[in-house]
């Protein structure tokens, strides 16, 4: 017959409490903390130059004149078939 192998447990280690400190930090810690991790968040970014602004800024402005266009345009329309409704109508 197949021998078993007996394997013994591992004595059990010796668990010590250790008291967690649950209390919040000042708040001018906090305040100071939160400073001083922005910070070092700037430092990460990559600022765009000023001919990337430029295009950027001048891109922007296009797009919301001709938004702008469109809207006027629709509300053109629209008014005009209001008018059109209400002359049909009476």
């Amino acid at each position: 017959m197949a021998e078993q192998k007996k394997t013994k447990a591992a004595p059990a280690k010796a668990v010590t409490a250790v008291k967690k400190d649950d209390s919040k930090p000042g708040f001018f810690k906090r305040v100071g903390k939160w400073f001083r991790e922005m910070k070092s968040e700037l430092k990460k970014v990559i600022w765009p130059t000023r001919k990337t602004l430029v295009n950027n800024t001048l891109i922007s402005l296009g797009a919301i004149v001709v938004s702008g266009i469109v809207l006027w345009g629709l509300d053109l329309l629209s008014q005009g078939l209001i008018n059109v409704i209400f002359t049909l109508v009476g």
